[in-house]
């Protein structure tokens, strides 16, 4: 028998706090915020890279299939350059200048070009009516053709293609039909028609001397009239270099306003901060940012927690106490006086920030008035200079114009050339299968992620430990990672006791990042003169690894904490025995039974040391009976005189009532998640479960977290750490 043989055969019971609400532990430090948010969605795509590539695959064979599917459309192209019309000439020199055209002088030859005169002209010239597809052949008639002049001019204007060739003057006109003679043909004849339309245009404007003589007459009578009526008002009402004063006012108002705010928002900030001082007094120190104030406030603060510490040791009559508190009130007194300083400095500032803004706003007020006045007799004066200055400006151009008109008509020569004419198409433009697959690729790309997103976040399950932590209400004592390495399967990754790569990770691979995870989860459980004498490993469901975990939590205990008993207390659905190999004939419901003793049941595991096994044995007929009688709880109390900690292997909690019961009769109790596998209800339910059975809940175990992602990487050489810190903290409360 070993040192730890040595122990009284009580059983100590550990206090862990159970806290009536969700646990909140501290952030960790450094800012990890983004990589973890980074790590997640990259875990999402990874993990649904099948759905993201499946959708991207079929959309884009549909897409692809449907392009060959589609009728070949040609397009011809004309190119035509448009220059700038000729302005009227303000000298002789003007003849010679390059005028560049605007966008808006284009833009209006686009329409043109696309308008529906030119293009009904074109169907008719080319007989385009029976290739719109808007009448059948037999309701080809002329006046079935004139009343439906819309709908083919608009499926006309459907294929055709215009626009301004970036940089340049030049026109690209093109027109898409399945017929690539008939497409060239349409381009040619639209080409033509618009330069006949042009034509006729500048033909038709020509130079109107006799109208514009007329209006010249007129506008310079109107300029006399308005000229004369501006005269008479300013020397009526005295009014010369108006300009100037009232900038002079506007400025004046301006500046004065901008005084006015300036001073309401001085007078807010001062009645806001007296207002905050008055109503928390105990906070003035903060709110002012007082250096003496804050010492004396820190100096009380300190003789208080001197106070406080000689009345413990001393009881209050002890001299030292009372010296002390007779500092305490002289410092009272200071921050009292300080205060009142404070306070009375702060209303002054506020009563002086009201004065100023009193002041300004009838500075306001007045200033107001007079520019009112003054804009009030400018109104009538503005009105007539600027109907002055119209008629003037008016006069002058058309003037200008009367004597250009003779030079700016030779000038107007057409401003509209053919650079290129319109050939027969030798390719289709239409459908392009590479670009509507990559498009279609890319599509399908951006659904499947919208797919992968939308299914990740109806998964129900936990994922991380943080989750589990919150669900639970207790810390993640550890996180074993997913170990791609020790099995050939991802779906055999813990949570199947089948086969012993996993149920002896620290014994067959000692260096992996699986076994570091256990010795981190049997260092956080045992905090030093904390480690529970029986502690109950169970989940909720099936399958989520609790046989694996119990195990190498075993076996990470014997290293460092002495003697350690696996116990598998599942008498319906052993697992123990059968991932380690040995045989079931005999254990925990043999000795329930009173078939065996203990000492004939109790198996060493020889690969490592301190470590014993007890296997559950043949499956019972009534294995919650066995459970439940006071025979098991006199077995845990001979275990834990011999162990220095006994793990429990228990059946799931939701599945049958065993765990429930063995809970209640352990120091501690470990639940186990799978990442991934284990819903939420179900391990809220369990913890529920469990409370009710006053179980003591210590932690939890997340198991099958991928280590790819940043938020568990190294785990193993950091959570031990941290669990140690938390379950301190915790204890400590």
């Amino acid at each position: 028998m070993n040192s730890h043989e040595s122990h009284e055969p009580s059983r100590q019971i550990i206090a862990y706090p159970r806290p009536n609400k969700p646990l909140v532990l501290p952030a960790p430090q450094g800012d990890a915020t983004g990589e973890e948010g980074l790590a997640e969605y990259w875990r999402v795509l990874v993990k649904r890279r099948w759905t993201i590539l499946g959708v991207a695959v079929t959309l884009t064979a549909l897409v692809v299939g449907v392009s060959y599917l589609m009728t070949p459309v040609y397009r011809a192209t004309a190119r035509i350059e448009i220059e700038p019309e000729t302005p009227p000439l303000q000298s002789e020199t003007d003849i010679y200048q390059r005028v560049d055209a605007d966008d808006p002088f284009m833009q209006t030859q686009i329409q043109v070009l696309t308008g529906q005169t030119v293009a009904w002209q074109t169907i008719e010239k080319l007989g385009l009516v029976p290739h719109l597809g808007v009448l059948p052949h037999e309701q080809l008639t002329r006046d079935r053709i004139e009343n439906s002049k819309v709908p083919l001019i608009d499926a006309f204007e459907r294929n055709l293609k215009v626009e301004l060739l970036p940089k340049t003057r030049i026109l690209s006109v093109g027109y898409d039909s399945p017929d690539r003679q008939l497409s060239a043909q349409v381009v040619s004849t639209l080409t033509d028609t618009y330069l006949n339309y042009n034509y006729q245009q500048k033909y038709d404007a020509i130079r109107r001397s006799g109208w514009m003589e007329q209006q010249l007459a007129e506008f310079k009578d109107k300029v006399e009239k308005s000229q004369q009526a501006l005269v008479e008002y300013e020397r009526q009402h005295q009014i010369a270099a108006n300009g100037d004063k009232q900038d002079v006012q506007a400025i004046m108002l301006s500046d004065l306003s901008r005084d006015l705010t300036l001073s309401k928002s001085d007078r807010i900030l001062k009645e806001s901060l007296y207002n905050q001082v008055t109503a928390n007094r105990q906070k003035l120190a903060s709110l002012v940012h007082d250096e003496l104030l804050q010492t004396l406030e820190q100096r009380a603060a300190e003789l208080k927690g001197l106070y406080s510490e000689a009345v413990t040791q001393y009881g209050p009559n002890f001299p030292k106490a009372k010296r002390i508190q007779l500092q305490i009130a002289e410092e009272q007194s200071q921050i009292e006086h300080e205060q009142n300083r404070i306070i009375d400095r702060i209303r002054n500032d506020y009563d002086a920030a009201r004065e100023r803004e009193r002041l300004a706003s009838a500075a306001v007020g007045t200033q107001r008035a007079q520019v009112g006045n003054l804009n009030e007799l400018l109104i009538q004066d503005n009105l007539l200079r600027h109907e002055f200055e119209s008629n003037q400006q008016l006069y002058q151009s058309l003037l200008q114009r009367l004597k250009d008109a003779t030079v700016s008509a030779g000038l107007r020569s057409t401003n509209i050339h053919m650079v290129d004419a319109a050939l027969v198409p030798t390719a289709p433009v239409k459908p392009k299968k590479l670009l509507y697959g990559a498009i279609a690729f890319l599509a399908g790309l951006i659904l499947g992620v919208m797919l992968a997103f939308a299914q990740d976040g109806m998964d129900t399950t936990v994922r991380s430990a943080e989750e589990a932590e919150s669900l639970t209400a207790t810390a993640a004592l550890g996180v074993i990672p997913f170990e791609r390495g020790t099995r050939k399967s991802a779906s055999r990754i813990i949570g199947n006791d089948d086969g012993n790569s996993l149920v002896l990770a620290l014994t067959k691979h000692p260096h992996s990042s699986l076994s570091e995870a256990f010795r981190a989860l049997g260092t956080a459980i045992s905090v030093p003169t904390n480690l529970p004498r029986t502690l109950l490993v169970t989940s909720a469901e099936n399958g989520e690894g609790k046989t694996v975990t119990a195990l190498n939590l075993g076996q990470a205990l014997s290293q460092r904490t002495g003697r350690v008993l696996v116990m598998d207390c599942d008498l319906r659905r052993s697992g123990i025995a059968e991932a380690l190999g040995i045989a079931n004939d005999k254990g925990v419901s043999t000795l329930l039974s009173g078939e065996h003793e203990l000492s004939a049941v109790l198996r060493p595991y020889d690969s490592q040391p301190n470590l014993w096994i007890l296997p559950s044995g043949p499956v019972p007929v009534n294995p919650a009976e066995l459970l439940a009688s006071p025979k098991m709880a006199a077995l845990l109390n001979q275990l834990t005189a011999q162990f220095s900690c006994v793990i429990i292997d228990s059946p799931p909690v939701l599945a049958v009532t065993d765990a429930t019961i063995l809970a209640n009769m352990a120091d501690g109790v470990l639940l186990v998640a799978a990442s991934g596998s284990t819903p939420r209800s179900g391990l809220i339910r369990t913890r529920k479960i469990l409370e009710r059975a006053g179980a003591n809940i210590i932690g939890v175990a997340v198991n099958k977290v991928d280590p790819r992602f940043q938020s568990y990487r190294n785990y193993g050489y950091t959570n031990a750490s941290k669990t140690r810190w938390k379950r301190s903290s915790l204890i400590a409360s």
